[in-house]
């Protein structure tokens, strides 16, 4: 027998107006034996203060309860659906189309554990993988993709950005770094007829200086940073890593509603 929702009282819970925004997802079967809002829950109190899964406190259902349900909802591509609806939302709330038509990436190295796969060193000798991302205008996420920090941002930047453009046809053109001005910029304004907008650096600047454009991506890292369980790359599979990035983004999301 289902167990009804019990409240908890953590900052990473959610509101009834926020379940509501997102319970679709989550249909409760006929052999849920817990509420599916508590698993929800409990994922995002993962997210939200980095702990460890056995330690989930115990107002949250036994933590291989909540293991196994964020890797069912992680091979059923939930995750990434619940973030791209909020997507949706938060634009049409905003007053913009739902489908985006610029686009800006860019990328982060962060370290790795032992147990992470495909790990590598960055030209900042950071042991550890790249983050891409690819947001629109107003940071929100539209494209993730993690691999090992050895490979070049050319090579790595290209295909996110090739999955941007699958996961959101509309998108006519885009903004990154002085990075990719030369083989990605080029790759994009032949073969896909984008326009590729590069921003870069000013010369003899001197300290942190907002860049035009370039400031809206910087910022949805640093909404990422607020997640602990990002603040290091703990996820032994890329998959996994990718999914606790759209899970953290998609609990920014639910904030602004």
């Amino acid at each position: 027998m289902k167990k009804e929702y019990q409240a908890t009282n953590y900052e990473s819970d959610l509101t009834d107006k926020q379940w509501e925004a997102i319970k679709e997802f989550f249909p409760s079967g006929n052999k849920s034996k817990y509420h599916k809002r508590s698993l929800v829950e409990a994922v995002l109190y993962i997210v939200k203060t980095g702990c460890q899964w056995r330690m989930l406190p115990h107002d949250y259902p036994s933590h291989d309860t909540v293991w196994s349900f964020y890797r069912r909802a992680r091979e059923n591509g939930v995750w990434d659906k619940m973030m791209k609806h909020l997507v949706k939302i938060t634009r049409k709330q905003a007053g913009r189309n739902e489908e985006p038509s610029y686009a800006l990436i860019d990328s982060q190295s962060v370290k790795t554990t032992c147990y992470g796969e495909n790990h590598g060193y960055d030209g900042e000798k950071t042991k550890g993988r790249k983050r891409y991302i690819v947001t629109d205008t107003m940071g929100n996420l539209l494209c993730i993709h993690v691999h090992a920090a050895n490979i070049h941002d050319t090579k790595g930047g290209v295909y996110t950005f090739e999955k941007a453009l699958y996961r959101y046809p509309t998108i006519q053109a885009g903004c990154a770094d002085g990075g990719y001005r030369g083989t990605f910029r080029n790759t994009f304004d032949e073969f896909h007829n984008i326009r590729i907008d590069i921003s870069m650096r000013i010369k003899e600047q001197k300290g942190f200086q907002v860049l035009p454009k370039r400031w809206v991506v910087e910022r949805t890292f640093a909404w990422l940073n607020g997640s602990r369980r990002l603040s290091k790359d703990y996820e032994t599979s890329c998959c996994s890593a990718e999914t606790m990035i759209m899970i953290s983004h998609a609990a920014t999301l639910l904030k602004h509603l």
